[in-house]
């Protein structure tokens, strides 16, 4: 199975910016489609952001512009640059790993990692 290990979370004020890294280790990486989403306590995990084996990509309206999703499949990792953060995007945030979907429903994804916290202060 693929092992997922998020790393890149912390405190960061609103405006500005982190890179979440999520590394990977299995076989034939480079043929999954990839994905971050978050959660808050007590709410359901939301999707965030796509990225297909291919390259394409999808956003939630809620980050498109300000995220960006990218895979290096030579490193296995899977990175998500966030700009212009806000105290709202607050949340644990995990990657996952489908292969055979790229959808935003968590629940198409095969494999997670344990998460990253992201917290934006005001």
């Amino acid at each position: 199975q693929v092992q997922l290990e998020e790393s890149g979370g912390g405190l960061v004020q609103a405006g500005g910016s982190l890179r979440l890294s999520c590394a990977a280790s299995g076989r034939a990486f480079s043929s999954y489609d990839l994905a971050w989403f978050r959660q808050v306590p007590g709410k359901e995990r939301e999707f965030v952001a796509l990225v297909n084996w291919n390259g394409g990509s999808t956003y939630a309206d809620s980050v498109k512009g300000r995220f960006s999703i990218s895979r290096d499949d030579a490193k296995n990792t899977v990175y998500l640059q966030m700009n212009s953060l806000k105290p709202e995007d607050t949340a644990v945030y995990y990657c996952a790993a489908s292969r055979l979907y790229s959808s935003i429903y968590s629940s198409r994804y095969d494999y997670w990692g344990r998460g990253t916290q992201v917290t934006v202060s005001s």
